[in-house]
């Protein structure tokens, strides 16, 4: 329809031009009129006519806009193409020098030039065809398609290349990883066979210490240092102007000794009972201690034996005042020495003698009673060593005498065999290792006992 109205329009116009030829009236002199308004008139302005012997005319500006564009596209390509060579080739040069190949850096050298030529060349090519766009000379530059192929190649170039790249680094790790583990290895293998060594030397030392012998001996070197602070007790309570017949029939009343000096017996009794309790706790009735070993009670009381022994009591006590051993020593010294007999004993003494500030401050007592402690502590911890652990019993005050069980801490009593004599109290306690009993030291309390 719209070709229909086309066709119609065209030819009225060509029918109200012939019809107003004559008239030699402009078309544009109609709009000089004076009249308001023209009706039913219609103008159409017609271009004249070209002379008879000149040619068509030529768009020039349509043709002239149509080689910009394809010059244009084809140089936006090429540029586009070169600069995405020239980057691959960048990345190149850089991955040539770590690490470094010279072959590598010289090809990717000659390449960045040869790209920054192109480049050049495009920047010439360009300002001649401003100067003459109807040259020939951009269809020197190729297609778009041809220099996009181009860009894509160098893009896969750089691509390819940092690829590449990333293995070798990948590649790196992965050696430094199994370096690592190689090194590891060797780590585990070195702990195990120490560990098997430690294992073999502790086994043998369990070998060499949980015998009956050593606990023994050790018993026996517990029973002389309770026998020296005793008698460093005793001798400050005399100085003190305490009556120790008192003090002996306070701790245990109603004994009757054979001799007058045996009232030792009682305080060593003391003492050594004191020490001796809660032996059979493995904390040694500190609480913190209940539950410190977690695996093998025999491994770790052990373990806890090896290394207090390697250890000077004395140095440890001054090096770690919240160490178990200090926390015993503390206890222990509290339970048997009270603050008001502390105070009666140590104020007592005579002012050219060392001013006391503490239990600590009296040399002599003090080395006693921490190797008193630190003998007890390790038969402790000797003790729990074994397997099954060694069990501690007393004997009670009234008990018949047993030879099996007891042993008379004077040594120097003979009994008739029909004589049936009762436990005063017990001097130092006894033990059972397994189906073995260590006899405990009582004082009798018979007339039977002669000295």
């Amino acid at each position: 329809m719209f070709q229909k109205f086309a066709s119609a329009f065209k030819t009225k116009t060509f029918e109200l031009f012939a019809d107003q030829a004559d008239n030699n009236y402009d078309g544009f002199s109609l709009l000089d009129s004076t009249e308001d308004f023209i009706t039913d008139l219609k103008v159409v302005v017609v271009k004249p006519d070209a002379p008879p012997n000149s040619s068509p005319p030529v768009n020039k500006a349509s043709h002239d806009r149509t080689i910009d564009t394809q010059i244009a596209g084809s140089l936006i390509s090429s540029v586009f193409a070169a600069v995405s060579s020239f980057e691959a080739s960048y990345i190149q040069l850089q991955a040539s020098h770590v690490p470094f190949v010279e072959e590598s850096v010289k090809a990717a050298d000659i390449a960045l030039v040869s790209h920054l030529q192109r480049l050049s060349d495009l920047k010439r090519f360009y300002r001649e065809v401003l100067k003459n766009p109807s040259s020939e000379i951009g269809s020197c530059l190729g297609s778009c398609l041809e220099a996009q192929v181009q860009e894509n190649q160098s893009k896969l170039r750089t691509l390819g290349t940092v690829s590449n790249r990333l293995q070798e680094e990948i590649d790196e790790k992965d050696n430094e990883v199994s370096s690592l583990r190689k090194k590891l290895a060797e780590i585990q293998w070195a702990n195990a066979k120490l560990s098997k060594k430690l294992s073999g030397n502790l086994n043998s030392d369990c070998d060499v210490l949980l015998t009956i012998k050593v606990f023994h001996s050790v018993l026996h070197d517990s029973c002389r240092a309770t026998h020296k602070f005793s008698k460093i007790l005793i001798r400050l309570m005399r100085k003190a102007g305490w009556d120790l017949d008192l003090v002996a029939n306070s701790i245990y009343p109603d004994i009757d000794y054979s001799k007058k000096g045996h009232t030792r017996f009682a305080f060593l009794s003391y003492v050594c009972l004191g020490m001796f309790r809660d032996f059979d706790s493995e904390g040694f009735g500190l609480c913190e201690n209940e539950a410190l070993c977690t695996g093998n009670k025999g491994t770790c009381s052990l373990e806890q034996l090896l290394e207090h022994i390697s250890s000077n009591p004395m140095e440890l006590l001054s090096r770690d005042h919240n160490s178990e051993f200090s926390r015993f020593c503390e206890k222990k010294y509290q339970e048997l020495i009270h603050p008001t007999m502390e105070l009666s004993i140590f104020s007592n003494l005579d002012r050219n003698e060392v001013v006391l500030n503490s239990w600590r401050s009296l040399s002599i007592f003090y080395e006693s009673f921490v190797s008193m402690a630190n003998s007890i502590w390790t038969l402790h911890k000797l003790a729990f060593s074994f397997d099954p652990v060694v069990e501690i019993f007393q004997v009670e005050k009234g008990v018949s005498f047993s030879m099996v069980y007891m042993e008379d801490a004077t040594k120097r009593c003979n009994l008739p065999r029909q004589t049936k004599v009762k436990v005063g109290f017990t001097v130092v306690p006894g033990f059972k290792i397994g189906s073995t009993v260590i006899q405990s030291q009582v004082y009798l309390g018979g007339s039977q006992c002669k000295g």
